[in-house]
Formats: structure tokens, sequence, C-alpha cells
């Protein structure tokens, strides 16, 4: 195998593409609704369904999409770089179609957004499995692998930062514009990255369902989805929270800023550190932290911004252990059971399901249980605010704290898991 990113050139050539990958979440998300809203009167209930199917549509994708990764890089670094160009003139042209439709009226709007919103979140998968795909192949210890995810994930958060200024400082159009040359530089500096020694090998890849075979990958995704749900639920709710709890929504930028800079700038303190404590060890200080944070945000009334502005910097040092240290784990049970060169997108294709299904749940579990205990939007009636803080606060405190144990119990006390 070879050695992981040795330094920054090496390290920026891996995880450039990282950043404008990035970009297919917050607009879509966040933008697009309120875009298709305002511009052409659409109904945001639709839209919401639509965004929810499609999501769904990506999720199923990508155990298919890790399947058809691993026999590209079966057979050439060129037909990986190939089908990642593909895809990335796909996502390009999707995310620019997504903001400029060429139809008019709700019914074709809707259509319209539906094949954009396909076209772009298929291709934004295939893009993050070989990115992912590409990492894991370059081996290592697990703090070199720790090195190789914290740049892929440090530069995502990166272009989170920017996605999150640019549709309102310079535009949809220039916005779409910096995605397309964001995409072209970060498949540019992929080609003059360190190569997976595996990437020329003709062995043909394992099935589709091998990862469930492995006791360790079970364990690590057990661990992987609970603590992923007790992230997904604040971040469902955190604009509810500082809106209507905090009262604070002109400082909402300023917040999410924090949050993910933290993260950003955290990632090489988490991985200096796992040479000495290790990557499971690490991951659990990181969950113990975010429930600190949680713990102490629900104790935050209304005005409370010193006190909130050091839960998104303690919460966002805690991303960045989220971030960097479970992807490592998984290069390494894939070095373990000997799948290295061979399956590295059947499991990253699984574990991005795993990913995108959390997201799901939160929004079904915190929704939900939110509108019985009669919170709403804008609501300052004491119990609903209540339930709010819970759901904000208590539910992912409560989540994070299984997490440990399960990362204690099932992985880091297992003998198919590893302390590191």
């Amino acid at each position: 195998m070879t050695t992981a990113l040795s330094d920054v050139r090496s390290g920026v050539a891996y995880g450039a593409l990282g950043l404008p990958l990035a970009f297919v979440a917050l607009p879509l998300y966040i933008v697009l609704p309120n875009h298709y809203a305002t511009a052409f009167g659409v109904p945001l209930a639709a839209l919401g369904i639509l965004l929810l199917g499609a999501r769904l549509l990506d999720a199923v994708a990508d155990p298919w999409i890790g399947r058809l990764s691993d026999r590209w890089f079966a057979h050439s670094a060129r037909r990986v770089l190939g089908a990642a160009a593909v895809a990335a003139a796909c996502a390009a042209v999707g995310f620019h179609a997504l903001f400029f439709p060429a139809v008019v009226g709700n019914d074709a709007l809707l259509l319209w957004c539906g094949i954009g919103l396909a076209v772009t979140y298929l291709a934004y998968s295939v893009l993050s499995v070989v990115h992912q795909s590409w990492g894991a192949r370059l081996g290592g210890s697990p703090a070199q692998q720790a090195r190789v995810v914290a740049w892929r994930e440090g530069l995502a958060l990166a272009g989170v930062l920017a996605a999150s200024v640019l549709p309102s400082l310079v535009g949809l159009e220039a916005t779409s514009a910096v995605f397309a040359l964001a995409l072209l530089l970060g498949l540019i500096w992929l080609r003059g990255a360190p190569r997976p020694a595996s990437i020329a090998s003709h062995t043909p890849p394992l099935p589709l369902g091998l990862p469930f075979t492995n006791p360790a990958f079970r364990r690590l995704l057990a661990v992987f989805v609970v603590n992923g749900i007790a992230s997904a639920v604040p971040a469902t709710l955190v604009l509810f929270f500082i809106r209507d709890r905090l009262q604070l929504i002109a400082w909402e930028p300023l917040f999410l800023f924090c949050y993910f800079a933290a993260g950003a700038l955290s990632m090489p303190l988490w991985v200096r550190a796992v040479p000495r404590l290790g990557l499971a060890r690490l991951w659990l200080v990181g969950m113990l932290l975010a429930t600190a944070a949680f713990v102490w945000a629900a104790t935050l009334g209304a005005g409370s911004f010193v006190g909130y502005l050091w839960v998104c910097v303690a919460s966002g040092l805690a991303l960045g252990a989220d971030l960097a240290l479970p992807g490592a784990l998984l290069a390494g049970v894939i070095q373990r059971a000997g799948h290295s060169g061979r399956s590295e997108g059947a499991y990253f294709g699984w574990w991005n399901f795993a990913i995108k299904l959390n997201l799901a749940i939160a929004a079904g579990l915190s929704l939900p249980l939110l509108a019985a205990f009669g919170y709403t939007p804008g609501s300052r009636d004491a119990a609903a605010l209540d339930a709010l803080t819970w759901a904000y606060c208590l539910l992912p405190c409560a989540l994070k704290v299984l997490a440990c144990a399960l990362l204690w119990s099932l992985w880091m006390h297992s003998s198919h898991g590893d302390s590191r």
C-alpha cells in the first residue's frame, strides 16, 4: 500500500475536491426552496416532498455507486478519473439548471426541479464515493488515515463556509460558476494527487453486500449511525432554537460560522493526537465534548449570546472529531479484513447510505416529536419552548451517551474492534 499524504501539497491535491462537493448540500437545502417559492411561486410543501424523494433516491443508489466505483478502480486510474469527470460535468450542469429553469408553471417547474435534483445528487454521490475510496486506498497507519480524512473533510468545511455566503454576496449565477470552476480545479488536482498502489489492479471487486459479512464493520456502523442521528437532530433544529429559544436571529450567520470554523480548525489537533490516544478513544472524547456542550445549551434562555457562542465553538470542536476519525476507523476496518484495493467503494457506499439515513431519521424523529408537544415555528409559549429545548439539547445528549456506550462495548472492548 502507498503511504498516506505526506505534506501540505499532496493533502490539498487530494482534498481539494471536497470543497465544491460541499456546495451541493447547503445551497440545495437552504437556498433552493426559498428560490422556487419566492421567484416562481411553487408551494413549499411540494418542494419539501420533492427534496425528500430526491434524497431517498440518492441514498438508495449509494451502495450501487460504490460497486461501480470498485469496478472503475479495478480497471485503471484513467477509468476512475474519467468517471469522475463525467459526474462533475453532470453536477455542474444540474446545479446551474436547478436555479435557472427553462420552463414555466408549477407542474413543469416541479418536474424540472425533480430531474435536476436527481442528476445533481447522483453525480454528487459518484464523486463522493470515488473521493472517499481513493483516500482509503492510500493505506497507511491510523494517524496517516486520519490525516487523509482531515484534508478531505477540512476542505469540505471550507466549502460549506463559502457556499453559505456566496449566494447572498455575489448571486446565484456567480455561485454556480464558482461551483463549476472549483469542480474542475478539484479534478485537476486529484490527477496530481498520490495514487493508491492498488488502483491499477485488475482483481475483480468483491460482492456488494460483503461489508455486512465483516463483524467489525457492523459494529462500527452501529456506533456511527447512533452518533450520526445525535448530530443530525440539532442540525435539523438549530435555526428554530436560535430564533425562538434564544431570540437571536440577527446572529445566525456568526453562530454557524463559528461552528463550522471550529470544526475545520480543530481537525489538525485531533489528527495530531491520534498517535498518543488512538482513533477510537479520541472519537469518544469528541462525543463527550458534544454532550457537555448541549447540556450547557439546555440552560440557556433568550438573549444568551455569549453562552451560545461557546456552545457553537465546543460543538464545532466535536464536529472535527466526528468528521476526521470515523472515516479513518473505517479505512482500518477495510485493511484488517484484507479487502483493501478491492471493495472500498462498497464500504463507503453503505457508509454514505447511513449518513443520509441519519438525516432522514433525525428529521422524522425530532419534527413530529416537537409537533406532538405543541411547538410551532415562531412560538413563545413556555411549554412549547421547553419541548424545543428537550428536542434540540437533551435528545441528542441521550443519543450521544448511547453512542459512547456502543463505542466502548462494541468496539473498544470487542475482539472484532480496535481501540486505535
